[in-house]
Formats: structure tokens, C-alpha cells, sequence
């Protein structure tokens, strides 16, 4: 197994990582350089073999694919942008995804159909979404640790539940949002979004996209941004959703410590 670095962090190393990572095949030396790591240290892993994948499969529990790599073939194998595609993964709730890479074609990635964890799971190219999270108990949680995506011709990650989506040592590339608060599900739900140390890698349109007249927020923490010198990029994005299906009118965007928490301090141009 090859194995793939974390995005850009300003943590220290703690006593007990080395053992950690070690399960992961990775390294401190890795992740660090001098106590932090470069702005461009993420490393997109090679796949331990390769599977075809031609209808969804069910994961509930812990699965722990060792780096191999998941593709659609058949009825999930058209590799389009359109709705409603099939996942390659759907979750149960409370299931945990490690150490796994979906490549092309994609489908609509994985879903959650609860509260799950995906750890060290990385998209080649994404199809539809590379990740949908779904439920209704506004105790659910939603955990992405590790892991990236490139190549989002819309949404990297879309939140249609409740709860709270937590996303932390991620990279991505090329995409238009990385993250979105349903704008016009049936059902609407209060959602709240923490991001950190995240290594966002230009091309893309917004990190994050949420509703305000849900009560919905997004906190950005350690958030580098490469190649946008530009400063094109809106760190978050807020809209008026609605339960009708119509698209969401925009309500601004910027930090205004409700909705959108963050400070410039929080974000680096690399």
C-alpha cells in the first residue's frame, strides 16, 4: 500500500501519533517538517487493487477496505453529473468507512443515511457528490477525518439531514462547493458545519454554502487556500432556503460571527 499524506496542518505531532499512523501506513516525517507541514503536503495515495462495483453496497458497522479502490460499473458506471444516481456505498447509521478510494466513474459517491464516520477515504473523481449525508435526529453526527477529492464538477460534499457534519485534515481540488446545506430539500433542517485544517486547492467557487433562515452555521478553522492568488474563492456563502425545490437566493456572504464563523486569521493564501 502506497500510502497519502495530510493536508497542510499547524498542530504539533503528539506522543501518541507514530502509533497512529503507523495503522495507516504513514509517518510523522510525513506529516511533518520542523513541528509543521508545507502548504502543499497533501499526497494522493495509489490504490491497493482495484473492484468494479455495479450495484450499491450496504456497509453498517466498521469496514476497513485497505486502500483498494471502488468504481461503478453498469447501471452506477455512466460517470454523469445527473440526480438521483445510485451511491457505490450507503451507510447505515453509526457505520464507520476507513482506508478506502472511490475512483471513475463515481456514481454519487457514498451515502449516510445516519450519523457516520469516513476516515481516510479519498475521490479520485467525483461523480454527483462524493458524499451525501442524510437523517433527521438533530443529534446525529457526521465525521470526515483524512482523506480529499478532486474533480467536482458541482458539490464535493452535500448535507441533506440534520446535525452536525464535522470535517477536519482534508484536501480538495478542483470543484465548485465543497460543502452545501440543502438549499431546497422537502424536508429543511438546522445544520452546523466545522471545518478544520483543510487544504483547499484552487480551482473552486465556495467552501461552503448554508442556509440562514435555518438557523444553519459553518466554522473554518486552519483553512489553507492554494493557487488563488485572486482571492477568488468564497469562504462561505449564505443563502435563503427552501423546502419547495426552487433554487436558493444568496444572502450575502462573509464572516458575521452567526452564520459564518470565522476570521481572516483562519484563512492562508499558499
Amino acid at each position: 500500500m502506497t500510502a497519502a499524506t495530510r493536508p497542510h496542518t499547524r498542530r504539533r505531532a503528539t506522543a501518541g501519533a507514530p502509533a497512529a499512523l503507523a495503522a495507516l501506513g504513514l509517518s510523522v516525517g510525513m506529516l511533518m517538517t520542523g513541528g509543521t507541514s508545507s502548504a502543499h503536503a497533501a499526497t494522493w495515495p495509489t490504490p491497493n487493487g482495484s473492484e468494479g462495483v455495479s450495484s450499491t453496497i450496504a456497509v453498517s458497522g466498521t469496514k476497513d477496505y485497505g486502500m483498494k479502490r471502488l468504481y461503478g460499473t453498469g447501471d452506477l458506471g455512466s460517470g454523469g453529473q445527473d440526480e438521483d444516481q445510485g451511491p457505490i456505498l450507503e451507510l447505515a447509521p453509526g457505520a464507520v468507512l476507513k482506508n478506502v478510494i472511490i475512483g471513475a466513474p463515481a456514481a454519487d459517491g457514498i451515502h449516510c443515511k445516519g450519523g457516520c464516520t469516513l476516515h481516510n477515504v479519498w475521490w479520485e473523481d467525483v461523480g454527483e457528490d462524493a458524499a451525501t449525508f442524510r437523517g433527521s435526529s438533530s443529534s446525529n453526527v457526521y465525521t470526515v477525518s483524512g482523506g480529499g477529492a478532486r474533480e467536482a464538477g458541482d458539490k464535493v460534499f452535500q448535507f441533506n439531514g440534520a446535525g452536525t457534519l464535522n470535517v477536519s485534515d482534508f484536501s480538495v481540488k478542483n470543484f465548485g462547493t465543497f460543502i452545501r446545506s440543502c438549499g431546497n430539500c422537502s424536508t429543511q433542517y438546522k445544520r452546523t458545519i466545522n471545518l478544520d485544517t483543510i487544504e483547499v486547492n484552487w480551482k473552486g467557487s465556495r467552501i461552503a454554502g448554508i442556509n440562514t433562515n435555518y438557523g444553519d452555521s459553518v466554522t473554518l478553522r486552519d483553512i489553507t487556500i492554494v493557487g488563488d492568488s485572486g482571492k477568488k474563492i468564497v469562504p462561505c456563502q449564505k443563502y435563503i432556503g427552501n423546502d419547495d425545490g426552487d433554487e436558493p437566493d444568496s444572502n450575502g456572504s462573509g464572516p458575521d460571527g452567526t452564520h459564518c464563523k470565522y476570521a481572516a486569521s483562519d484563512i492562508a493564501y499558499g
